[in-house]
């Protein structure tokens, strides 16, 4: 069967800390006021990524794998902080199984980040777990989190276990493993639509929170070899600029963050531009990308 670039669809989420920029930067549409992620790339159950071109065009892109496809490895986003999410951690594989999940380790690549934005990474140097549970009882958690300011153009990995959030008036393209699991600790009091505190999952946060020296973090990051911007167990990621010429030997998935351009195969000339997201096939074989595209290439590192 010839493979060909799969153009995807994106689904929109809204959350009481999302803003306007995804429409704005990439001329995204939504339903809701507030546009606080896009799922760019989705195989979860209610949430699928449909193929807009081609044969194929209007399959979900898991019915495009097909039902022996094994679990799909990856969930792609674009996320709008325009407030500033919750203080929250992810479980590793282990702990997740028990909620019939992945765990969730992911990469924030900042694209935009308002004079002063920071967000918490991690606990300060020396805060372990007892220390956080502690401050976070006596109500002064801040005192144990580190606060790491950020500009566009810088990757933050995050490995599961590692305490984070995004700060307000931040911007990221996140790549990570396809787990929804997120246990939130701190919320700064802030309620729902229906004026409800916003639930917190303090107990399952403590069982799986862990510190993380630099050092640490970049062995996980880099463990299948120093190349791009990550090269984990989980997944590996490139940021590259067009033209450029590649080869999918496995899937692979562009996430177009800049610019415009176009991927060729063959005979198929598929036009992309920032906000885009394309999913390349398994033995899909040589292409190029022209243009002055700016994206984010990325592929699973389970096989």
């Amino acid at each position: 069967m010839h493979k060909i670039p799969l153009l995807l669809s994106y689904l929109p989420k809204t959350a009481l800390w999302g803003g306007g920029q995804l429409q704005a930067l990439f001329q995204k549409e939504s339903p809701f006021e507030k546009l606080s992620e896009t799922w760019e790339l989705s195989v979860r159950e209610g949430n699928d990524s449909r193929i807009l071109n081609g044969p194929d065009q209007g399959k979900t892109l898991r019915e495009y794998l097909g039902p022996a496809h094994r679990p799909f490895p990856l969930l792609i986003k674009f996320i709008d902080a325009a407030d500033r999410l919750s203080v929250q951690v992810h479980p590793d594989d282990a702990y997740a199984a028990r909620e019939h999940d992945q765990g969730k380790t992911e990469l924030w690549h900042i694209l935009r980040a308002k004079p002063g934005a920071e967000i918490i990474y991690g606990l300060r140097e020396g805060a372990g777990p007892a220390a956080f549970k502690e401050a976070l009882q006596a109500g002064r958690l801040d005192t144990v989190l580190h606060h790491q300011p950020v500009s566009a153009g810088e990757t933050y990995f995050i490995p599961a276990g590692m305490v984070h959030g995004i700060g307000a008036g931040i911007v990221v393209a996140e790549i990570q493993q396809n787990s929804d699991l997120t246990y939130r600790v701190y919320d700064y009091g802030r309620r729902d639509q229906n004026g409800r505190l916003r639930p917190l999952q303090i107990d399952q946060a403590l069982s799986v929170i862990r510190p993380f020296t630099p050092e640490q973090i970049r062995a996980i990051q880099f463990a299948r070899g120093e190349t791009g911007l990550a090269n984990c167990p989980y997944f590996s990621v490139e940021l590259l600029h067009a033209p450029v010429a590649g080869r999918a030997d496995r899937f692979t998935v562009l996430l177009a963050t800049g610019g415009s351009g176009a991927i060729i195969k063959g005979g198929c000339r598929l036009p992309l531009q920032a906000g885009n997201c394309c999913f390349l096939p398994d033995q899909m074989g040589d292409y190029e990308i022209n243009g002055d595209l700016t994206f984010l290439k990325v592929k699973e590192n389970l096989t």
